[in-house]
């Protein structure tokens, strides 16, 4: 690798007098001697693709959010039309906040509500569910025998007697306690939602959120409360809060700007290192509609993450011609040593990046794969604009002449600056071993407590969202008020056409649904087998004594005329057990996995089956174990490629373990960093640790690419590292707590997941810029130490201030 970093004075003196324009790499070349052309290309993309920003979109799909080849989402896609509101769905809690349900006033506003609700875009109309639609209805035994009819009377007007006759087929439904409050103070309107909408477009859930908001707002009032939940307004409340996401990224771009002026001061550099970040995002960001990707909550922070990657690589490019200035060097001159030295590290770099944005596509996971596949162009641009770009534009401009000189300061000072003479430390045997053995502590304490870390949800709610947000407010009213919760696992039952009331499944549903009220979990249950039992009472005049499944075909086969349509479908094929649970944390949810798998293990037959799963609560079940199984699989290949990067780059197996060993500690750390701020393993977190490794690995590439050249050069351990620490190590110090600063702010976030990934993000860029800088000497002492004699580090000057 050709890095030659911090040449003697005369040796560079005399390299800039007689340069040749035709030396360097044909990439060098055919950059530079065009530079002007390079540089048009770039301005006629940046202006061809912020046009495209135009046509950028945000919104999000529940169809992606699914790993779409488990086993579980594959059964609720070929039963999901069989299927009645067992996937995507909103539930709107229409509360009387005086009085009850049963005034005429409040259930015209009912009306009203769900009438506008069952005319929005996307709404599965045929099994929306209100006190106003006929699909709620009741049943009752009287002299004449079994009757039923919707809940809402025919003939109802608002009178006494009406509001009367609806209180008595409420109570004879059912659906006290499911959908209507025990206390009859709310009701609840069930909206179920298909993928498309009427016009065959993917459902606008930006729209959709806003439209419900807008009901929210014109029908609350002293008397009214609505409170909304499901899926759709989840992503709504986030994609609401893009302007906040947008004001963090603004701080997070001031705070880095700052920070590298103070280290630069010089304003054109700086402006030039931001502008052209900032170009990357624009390009990132314009190439989407062309390729026809839009954002989504859990990729917008992606764009910032490019940016920060930008900081990174642009600072060590501006670092490196600022010296070469300061040495004589002419502005195009320094660039193309600067160019010359650092290209080939950058561009391992970020194909190390590249890699830990690329291998999240190996996770079945449509969102995920998009993040990968955003980001991974995110970095291919950064390769054009920061380590191409950028150079060629500092070629034109340059530097100030002070900023220079001051950049020099430490290389030309008889005296050593305290902070690397500290550093240069671990390059000595007590200090290195010391590193060691605290770092194979810390990593085997750190392993023990990340053996604690859960998968899935681990609060209950919401967990992208704050606790005290509306919508968690809003989901904790309907947990409180109701059996059945917004947490639904189906499990699905197949048998052959005509045959779901055949006794014989009906008992072995029966007996797991009876096993799952077990389950502490577990709120109520609701299946055609237990539907049955109750029938069979009101057949029989409310004798308790007839609450059996009776093993008579005949009366089991009258029972499908008289049940909800959601539990078994029109052909009789399939059957629902619905499982209303009290949360969805991970807990709870593989405590019903663990049961219905066992169950279906010992009871499925050719003739009748029990398939996991759909739901809410089934549907995160399946994303729980993909992720669980992803997560370990996504490191492996991280790592892989990563360690296969450093080797073609190092050529030196030991190079690679210096530089590894200390990504895998921050790995070990973070996830015990996440077990105990109790953040667990999902969607919105698993690509964190992926893209610490990826973006992490940058900073011991720069400052390992610097002292293999000096070693090779015949250098002491500790006279490579210094030089390595003035060349590169000075701007890894920097970029590390400059990311880390601009993405700590995130933990001011509203939106919870952008505060988890904010203190996790920051927390691996400060790790791995301490493992560059502090572990990687300490391993070098013992892998890549030159066998002659060793001088003792440099000491402190007596006058050192």
């Amino acid at each position: 690798m050709n890095v030659s970093p911090s040449p003697d004075i005369e040796d560079f003196a005399r390299d800039v007098a007689n340069f040749d324009p035709r030396s360097g790499s044909l990439v060098e070349q055919l950059l530079f001697n065009n530079r002007l052309w390079v540089m048009l290309f770039c301005v006629a993309v940046t202006v061809m693709l912020t046009w495209q920003l135009g046509g950028l979109r945000m919104n999000a799909s529940f169809d992606k959010m699914l790993p779409s080849k488990h086993p579980y989402v594959l059964n609720f896609l070929a039963n999901r039309s069989e299927l009645s509101g067992s996937g995507n769905q909103v539930r709107i809690a229409v509360r009387a906040a005086t009085g009850t349900i049963f005034e005429a006033s409040h259930l015209e506003t009912l009306r009203k509500i769900s009438d506008e609700v069952y005319l929005l875009p996307g709404v599965d109309r045929s099994r929306m569910k209100s006190l106003w639609t006929p699909t709620m209805r009741w049943l009752a035994v009287t002299e004449e025998g079994l009757e039923g009819g919707p809940v809402m009377p025919d003939d109802y007007d608002g009178s006494e007697a009406s509001l009367v006759a609806l209180k008595a087929n409420l109570e004879r439904s059912g659906e006290i306690g499911q959908t209507v409050a025990s206390d009859f103070h709310s009701s609840v309107i069930v909206v179920p939602l298909l993928s498309v909408d009427a016009q065959g477009k993917p459902l606008d859930y930006t729209v959709l959120s806003q439209q419900l908001e807008d009901i929210r707002t014109r029908y609350s009032s002293p008397a009214i409360e609505l409170h909304i939940t499901g899926f759709a307004k989840v992503v709504g409340d986030l994609i609401d809060s893009l302007r906040q996401i947008l004001g963090f990224f603004v701080v997070a771009l001031m705070l880095a700007a700052a920070m590298l002026y103070a280290y630069t001061r010089c304003v054109r550099s700086t402006l030039l290192v931001v502008s052209c970040s900032l170009v990357a995002v624009v390009w990132q960001l314009g190439l989407l509609p062309l390729l026809n990707y839009e954002l989504n909550p859990y990729t917008i922070l992606v764009p910032f993450l490019v940016f920060a990657i930008g900081m990174s690589h642009g600072a060590q490019k501006m670092n490196g011609i600022m010296q070469d200035i300061g040495r004589g060097a002419s502005r195009l001159v320094a660039a193309r040593f600067t160019f010359r030295r650092l290209f080939l590290a950058g561009l391992t770099a970020l194909l190390c990046d590249a890699v830990g944005f690329a291998v999240l596509s190996v996770i079945h996971i449509p969102v995920i794969q998009d993040l990968a596949i955003i980001a991974s162009i995110g970095v291919a641009v950064l390769v054009f604009t920061n380590l191409i770009l950028l150079p060629i534009l500092l070629s034109y401009i340059g530097v100030s002449q002070r900023a220079a000189a001051r950049s020099l300061k430490d290389e030309s000072s008889e005296v050593k600056h305290p902070m690397w003479v500290f550093l240069d430390r671990f390059t000595t045997r007590r200090w290195a071993a010391t590193t060691v053995i605290v770092s194979a502590i810390l990593g085997v304490a750190g392993f023990l407590v990340s053996l604690q870390l859960k998968i899935g949800d681990l609060d209950p709610g919401a967990p992208e969202l704050r606790p005290d947000s509306r919508y968690n407010r809003d989901a904790a009213f309907m947990t409180a008020n109701y059996g059945a919760s917004s947490d639904v696992f189906v499990v699905i039952g197949r048998t052959a056409d005509s045959q779901c009331a055949r006794y014989d499944m009906q008992r072995r549903m029966d007996a797991l649904e009876w096993e799952l009220r077990q389950l502490d979990g577990v709120e109520s249950t609701a299946s055609l087998a237990s539907l049955s039992r109750q029938i069979f009472v009101f057949m029989n005049e409310g004798n308790p004594k007839w609450y059996e499944l009776l093993p008579t075909q005949s009366m089991l086969n009258s029972v499908t005329n008289q049940v909800p349509p959601e539990l078994f479908n029109s052909g009789c094929n399939t059957l629902s057990l619905m499982i209303y649970l009290k949360d969805h944390k991970a807990d709870t949810l593989q405590a019903v996995v663990d049961k219905v798998e066992a169950f279906a293990a010992t009871n499925s037959t050719d003739e009748g089956q029990f398939l996991l799963a759909a739901g809410s609560a089934g549907l995160e079940a399946a994303t729980n174990i993909v992720v669980k199984q992803a997560s370990r699989e996504m490191l492996f290949w991280v790592y892989g490629a990563v360690v296969l990067l450093c080797l073609v780059t190092f050529r030196s197996w030991r190079a690679v373990i210096c530089a590894v060993l200390p990504l895998v500690l921050t790995t070990i750390l973070c996830e015990a960093l996440m077990t105990m701020l109790g953040i667990g393993v999902k969607v919105a977190t698993l690509p964190v640790i992926a893209l610490g490794v990826g973006i992490g690995i940058d900073y011991a590439l720069y400052v390992m690419a610097v002292m293999l050249a000096q070693l090779r050069q015949g250098a002491t351990l500790s006279e490579a590292y210094y030089k390595a620490l003035l060349f590169t190590g000075k701007v890894v110090m920097l970029t590390g707590f400059t990311l880390a600063a601009g993405v700590a702010t995130w933990a001011l976030s509203p939106i919870k997941f952008q505060a988890d990934m904010g203190i996790l993000l920051s927390f691996m860029f400060l790790w791995n810029m301490v493992g560059a800088l502090v572990l990687l000497p300490g391993l070098s002492y013992f892998l890549l130490s030159p066998k002659r004699p060793e001088p003792q580090s440099a000491t402190l000057a007596p006058q050192a201030a």
